[in-house]
């Protein structure tokens, strides 16, 4: 399988070099050039599969030309092994025909375990093949840090470095990243919020001469196409276990980045019966205005309860356009250099494309706490303050009744400790692997928002 840019203009790529490239030479992310598809009767002979052997069914095709079949089943069952329901990806039932997707039973208790923990093992793979080391650099708003750092810590051939926004992130997300030490692992709190962090990585893989060629950047955010990739096996699987494909199902994904809720775009374009793909924002809601309001407008970033969404420019919204463009690389390039400055509108027919699928809702901090206090009075049940934003969105957009609605639990609401206590309920205990987390030590380093600054840092731990 061949990868190309959203922008056009860059080189056509194997697996391989997109998993090490990241952002395309042009700017833009690398997609795929023909997604594989399936028939009904296919995907129908899927439901008895665990959850490795689907996810080697789905993935197999976006890496044939870098890993052989049976490396591959490896690791995807050495991945999915270490996480703590047998299940891996267990539906809780909230309501009538609605459902929370749990995908917090990785080590790092959030959805991003899914992808960086094969993630790493893909790039070691990669590198102990062709003799190369390499640089890890990423922007975390919370929770890929952890699962980047936990996926990628016993890598021989990396070095890591993961900025994320200076006190704003929640006591467990930071402590879950600065609390692994290794001689690879650097932590960098950067004195601003999660969009300068992302920035500060998109810019630094524009230009990676300070690195002075004797490494390579390799991305962990989801403008990484193998992160996307690994997403959307958990929406085959939800609706496999839900009487899919023989019945639509509907999802509402939490998000600010648009990697999740794009994952279960692809798996609509690869054959799965999806009936509604719900965008849920918080205050943040760039996308919600978009989606509701034709305006692209990145007004000044607003802190959450929910901060892993606290995000106001959402990267991957550039591989949707693409399509609904028709992938038109020059057309998305004008469109994303109108966004960058702040302020722009969609082409109203390809906006209606989108509308097609998607709908969408934001939630203010009280709502959010609202629906935190509501479901669990109704079941007992606890959400964390994105899968609430989620279950809300679900709620105010759901079309049908009758077709099941599927809300993406992104995280464990011990992580939020905050929005669990102002909702009026007492947080969960953390796990056992995680009980003596705010006992252990930490090690991380505040910087200026100064990219020359971070530069330097990354230089002199590196080539020490």
């Amino acid at each position: 399988m061949k990868y190309i840019s959203t922008r056009g203009k860059a080189p056509v790529l194997g697996f391989e070099e997109v998993l090490l490239t990241g952002l395309a030479t042009d700017g833009g992310l690398y997609v795929p050039e023909k997604l594989p598809t399936y028939s009904l009767d296919e995907i129908r002979s899927w439901r008895e599969l665990p959850y490795d052997q689907l996810a080697y069914k789905i993935i197999q095709p976006f890496v044939s030309d870098f890993i052989d079949g049976d490396e591959l089943r490896a690791m995807l069952s050495d991945t999915y092994a270490a996480f703590a329901h047998k299940a891996v990806v267990p539906l809780q039932q909230i309501d009538h025909n609605e459902y929370v997707m749990e995908l917090f039973h990785g080590p790092t208790l959030a959805f991003k375990d899914f992808a960086l923990q094969l993630l790493g093992r893909l790039l070691d793979h990669s590198l102990q093949k062709r003799g190369e080391k390499a640089v890890i650099m990423g922007a975390t708003s919370g929770d890929t840090g952890s699962a980047a750092i936990e996926g990628c810590r016993r890598c021989e051939n990396i070095d890591i470095f993961i900025l994320h926004p200076h006190n704003r992130v929640s006591d467990v997300q930071r402590r879950q990243m600065t609390t692994v030490l290794g001689d690879n692992i650097h932590n960098i709190a950067i004195e601003g919020n999660f969009d300068d962090c992302q920035r500060m990585v998109k810019e630094s893989f524009a230009d990676q001469s300070f690195l002075r060629g004797e490494r390579r950047l390799v991305a962990v955010n989801s403008i990484n196409w193998a992160r996307i990739m690994a997403q959307i096996v958990y929406y085959f699987y939800a609706a496999l276990n839900l009487g899919g494909p023989d019945r639509k199902i509907a999802f509402s994904v939490p998000t600010g980045n648009f990697g999740d809720i794009f994952a279960g775009y692809l798996a609509m374009q690869m054959g799965l019966p999806i009936d509604q793909l719900v965008i849920a924002t918080n205050k943040n809601d760039v996308l919600h205005r978009l989606m509701s309001q034709n305006k692209y407008e990145a007004l000044p970033l607003e802190h959450t309860l929910s901060p892993s969404m606290d995000i106001v420019v959402s990267s991957n919204f550039e591989r949707l356009l693409f399509d609904l463009y028709d992938r038109n690389g020059p057309a998305i390039a004008d469109l994303m250099t109108a966004m960058s400055t702040g302020s722009a509108t969609v082409d109203a027919s390809k906006l209606d494309k989108a509308r097609a699928v998607f709908d969408s809702d934001c939630a203010s901090d009280e709502e959010t706490c609202a629906t935190i206090r509501d479901v669990h009075a109704q079941t007992g049940y606890l959400l964390d303050p994105h899968t609430a934003i989620g279950v809300k969105a679900a709620r105010a957009t759901r079309r049908h009744t009758n077709v099941p609605m599927v809300t993406l639990g992104t995280a464990h609401p011990v992580k939020f400790a905050e929005a669990v206590s102002k909702s009026g309920l007492a947080s969960p205990e953390l796990p056992l692997h995680l009980s003596d987390l705010m006992q252990r030590e930490e090690r991380y380093t505040v910087l200026a928002n100064d990219r020359k600054t971070v530069h330097d840092f990354m230089v002199n731990e590196v080539f020490q």
